[in-house]
């Protein structure tokens, strides 16, 4: 692994389907694949550099790729991003690496990604841990929230996005506590939105899985913080109602990032889980 920029970069998997992902790859052990969420210069290593370590000095091989459209990965500009091209694109990385079954950890988009790799590749999943993930609620309902009205306000103006624009986004529209939108957190952030070409937000289509949640057939941990500004509350019963194999923690003081406001929590949790069920 070298640095590239602000970024480490790692391995790259040659997908069947022709794209290249890129994914971070550290420890030994039983396999924890960490799938990021959506929005401006997001990447894998920078949703989750707080927690994936914690899990490989626990004796774990994590997996931290960046979806299609972000960080390192392909950025196709000429086609649509559907929920089954992320999951397709993950399932290839991981067959790329070696990897028959593995937990899934998931916020927003990849929230939402884990449940459909979860769904439509069953036998490859052990567990789910979920963040606020993606595809439990319409469209007009997200529209609703403050934070994903911020989002669309500041790229829908036209504007270039400036560093002071990216921390304000951070710091009122998706987290608690502005403090940890740090310095750090947007400088990564904008190196990868230089070379992002916004397609993939563009083009992005997760549909409503609520339904569909009695289907899941493996143990699943989910995280929602109270103060959340992105995803609408009713993702919380739609989960509380539908998985049946589910432990749910609702974190006060938090809003869309647990495992960035809550760093220390998260990652017990996630190991508790990981080795008791």
């Amino acid at each position: 692994m070298t640095m590239k920029g602000l970024l480490p970069e790692g391995n790259y998997a040659e997908c069947a389907n022709g794209y290249r992902i890129h994914y971070l790859d550290e420890g030994d052990g039983d396999v924890v694949m960490f799938l990021h969420g959506s929005g401006p210069g997001a990447s894998g290593y920078s949703n989750f550099k707080g927690n994936y370590p914690a899990l490989v000095t626990a004796g774990y091989r994590c997996l931290v790729p960046d979806h299609i459209g972000y960080g390192f990965s392909d950025k196709p500009d000429d086609r649509d991003h559907p929920l089954e091209f992320f999951v397709e694109c993950m399932i290839q990385t991981l067959d790329c690496a070696g990897v028959e079954r593995c937990t899934l950890v998931g916020n927003s988009l990849g929230g939402a990604v884990a449940l459909g790799m979860a769904l439509e590749y069953p036998e490859r999943i052990d567990k789910l841990i979920l963040m606020a993930p993606g595809g439990l609620s319409e469209l007009h309902e997200y529209q609703q929230m403050s934070g994903m009205q911020k989002v669309f306000a500041v790229f829908g103006s036209g504007e270039p996005v400036t560093p002071d624009v990216m921390k304000d986004l951070f710091a009122t529209g998706l987290m608690h506590n502005p403090a940890h939108a740090t310095d750090e957190l947007v400088a990564e952030r904008m190196q990868v939105m230089q070379i992002m070409n916004g397609h993939v937000m563009a083009t992005m289509q997760v549909p409503v899985l609520t339904e569909r949640l009695k289907e899941l057939d493996c143990p699943v941990l989910g995280f929602w913080g109270l103060n959340e500004k992105m995803m609408p509350e009713n993702g919380i019963m739609a989960m509380a109602h539908n998985i049946r194999q589910l432990r749910l923690v609702l974190v006060s003081e938090c809003g869309h990032w647990v495992m960035v406001e809550h760093e220390d929590m998260f990652n017990r949790y996630c190991l508790d889980f990981l080795d008791n069920g």
